[in-house]
């Protein structure tokens, strides 16, 4: 078994610090970037994560901008890219670093979903993540699912839909990575405030009371249980969450709490649909049965 590699800084990850490799646990690294909102005013953050297999080689797990002092880490890593077997972009609108990391690491396995394979067409994808085969592609090391009730190869409307992606399980570092679909902040900006997010707050993604799940009244019903059967099978103690932060030690606890408090929203807007849409409808191009008959591949 090759040698496991360790990242120099073992710092719990604080707001200042983007932009550099953080070691979450054995084989784990995440980056924390800077991705401003409000006329850059608001930095609602966004991550990246490294990944070791038992081969020794990694997996890119989403990608953020690139400056000189985090490519000379991630050069140091994996071998100037080398060791690099895999880039996934795992969230439908996580799309806009990709290229500049194509252009840096162009000989490495690029996956995506569906939105980053129609819309970066100058990538040469090797596999779309909704293939449940290229899911599977990384087990045991790492495992990969997308929610049930949620909409994840077109999701409408764009300008808003961001709650699903696919979440990334590390079993050797009991670590999970997820981008928009849950939110965790350590110290929450004056905008999650608004929201009334307090510090530490652990929430889904504010789409949820809206247009996040699908508009039937089984779609909260379908999230949840997909969420109890993830929290079943994958005992993580830490997640890297894109929006705004990590969470180390505690983190399956967090996530347990939260959907035992929501289960009074899941009954609201599960109301709300059945009224609005006693007939079930999904908007065109949305796809009803996907990933609810139990949420593995096969």
């Amino acid at each position: 078994m090759p040698t496991v590699l360790y990242c120099q800084n073992l710092n719990p990850i604080q707001h200042s610090d983007k932009n550099e490799l953080h070691q979450i646990g054995s084989g784990f690294w995440n980056v924390r970037g800077r991705f401003k909102i409000l006329a850059k005013l608001v930095d609602i953050e966004t991550h990246m994560s490294f990944i070791q297999l038992h081969s020794g080689k990694f997996l890119v797990i989403d990608t953020i901008e690139l400056n000189d002092k985090l490519r000379q880490e991630i050069n140091h890593l994996t071998d100037n890219g080398d060791k690099i077997e895999a880039v996934l972009g795992t969230h439908p609108f996580h799309t806009l670093s990709f290229p500049a990391f194509y252009e840096s690491y162009p000989n490495a396995a690029y996956y995506g979903t569906p939105r980053h394979l129609r819309r970066l067409t100058h990538i040469p994808w090797i596999g779309n993540l909704h293939d449940c085969d290229v899911r599977k592609k990384w087990e045991p090391d790492v495992e990969l699912r997308f929610p049930a009730g949620a909409e994840f190869i077109n999701p409408q409307p764009e300008s808003s839909n961001h709650f699903s992606s696919v979440f990334v399980y590390h079993r050797a570092s009991a670590t999970l990575h997820v981008d928009d679909t849950i939110i965790y902040a350590e110290k929450s900006n004056f905008l999650l405030k608004l929201f009334g997010y307090k510090d530490g707050t652990m929430a889904f993604h504010p789409s949820i009371k809206n247009v996040g799940l699908h508009p039937t009244s089984d779609a909260p019903y379908l999230f949840r249980d997909w969420m109890r059967d993830m929290l079943n099978d994958w005992p993580f103690e830490n997640i890297c969450c894109a929006h705004m932060g990590v969470k180390k030690g505690g983190a399956h606890r967090d996530v347990f709490t939260l959907l035992v408090k929501a289960e009074r929203l899941f009954g609201k807007l599960s109301e709300r649909n059945r009224k609005r849409n006693p007939e079930g409808e999904l908007p065109t191009g949305n796809h009803h049965t996907m990933n609810i008959l139990e949420d593995e591949c096969g």
